[in-house]
């Protein structure tokens, strides 16, 4: 028996899910573009934007306030790349706003990111001959790192052009020789372990006798300054004994004088006197060892010499 079919009912409900359908895609749709007032801005880019799409997500400080409207080149700029951006009215975009491309986890889909905007900035607005406010571009993070990589690729190549400059056949002998002298070195020092540790433990002796001597001469200082001190008071007594004697020396000056005047004179008369008697003794002696019987006889007279 053939099944029966109601084409109309069919076709009716073929009709109300497909209004249905319609409706839900309306109703998901209707909070992100209708029911809200957009703001329209512009941004250029100097960078590749490929992954990003036409209704891309704008978000500022992660959170969503638009889509991406429009994505063409620049007419004035080949160089650059002209976003159209419908930003949610009542977005704080700033003067100081920046616009930067990023790409979501490894997906790579690719949105706009509004960064920056102090709270005291003024809201940026359009310059005069302009049709929309533009907001400032910077560098992604892909060509943040393009740009580092690039010139980190240089700056090894730089590096690894000057190590091969400098690692020339003959530095690599000299090289060769050096690794070649430390070996020497090396078997040295390994040859001789007892002297080394025996100079060490004298060099630990000497600091630590360095050490005690740093620890005992704050003491030592102040025994200095004790002498020190010890040495002006001499100083001072000396100075001190010193005026006593001017002062006796003053004192004096006329015994002094009467000294030298009346006294010294006899003194020189009495001296002059025992060189005489001194005189007269040598000669005396002189004549005792030479004749003895002198202290008997006398005196004997001269002889006369031939025809007196």
């Amino acid at each position: 028996m053939e099944a029966k079919f109601n084409f109309a009912v069919v076709g009716a409900f073929v009709l109300l899910l497909g209004t249905a359908l319609i409706g839900g895609v309306l109703w998901l749709t209707s909070g992100r573009y209708y029911g809200k007032s957009y703001d329209t801005y512009l941004a250029y880019l100097t960078e590749s934007v490929s992954g990003l799409n036409l209704n891309a997500p704008v978000k500022y400080r992660g959170v969503d306030v638009g889509f991406v409207r429009g994505i063409v080149l620049n007419p004035a700029n080949v160089e650059e790349v002209r976003l159209t951006l419908s930003i949610e009215s009542g977005t704080p975009v700033k003067q100081d706003t920046v616009a930067t491309l990023q790409t979501q986890g490894l997906t790579g889909i690719a949105y706009v990111e509004l960064m920056g905007g102090r709270r005291e900035s003024p809201p940026l607005v359009a310059k005069p001959g302009d049709s929309y406010p533009v907001i400032r571009s910077g560098p992604s993070l892909f060509a943040r790192l393009d740009t580092s990589v690039t010139v980190l690729v240089e700056k090894a190549t730089r590096a690894l052009d000057n190590i091969n400059a400098v690692l020339d056949e003959e530095n690599r002998r000299a090289i060769s020789q050096t690794l070649a002298d430390l070996r020497v070195v090396s078997h040295t020092l390994a040859t001789r372990s007892a002297t080394v540790d025996a100079a060490l433990a004298d060099a630990g002796r000497t600091t630590a006798n360095a050490a005690r001597f740093t620890a005992e001469l704050p003491a030592l200082v102040q025994r200095i300054e004790r002498s020190a001190d010890a040495f002006d008071r001499m100083t001072q007594s000396l100075a001190s004994a010193g005026t006593s004697a001017g002062q006796l020396v003053e004192g004096s000056r006329g015994e002094v004088a009467q000294f030298t005047g009346e006294t010294l004179p006899e003194v020189r008369q009495l001296i002059g006197e025992l060189r005489e008697v001194t005189s007269t003794l040598r000669r005396t002696t002189s004549e005792l060892e030479r004749n003895p019987g002198t202290l008997v006889w006398g005196r004997q007279p001269a002889k006369r010499g031939p025809g007196e």
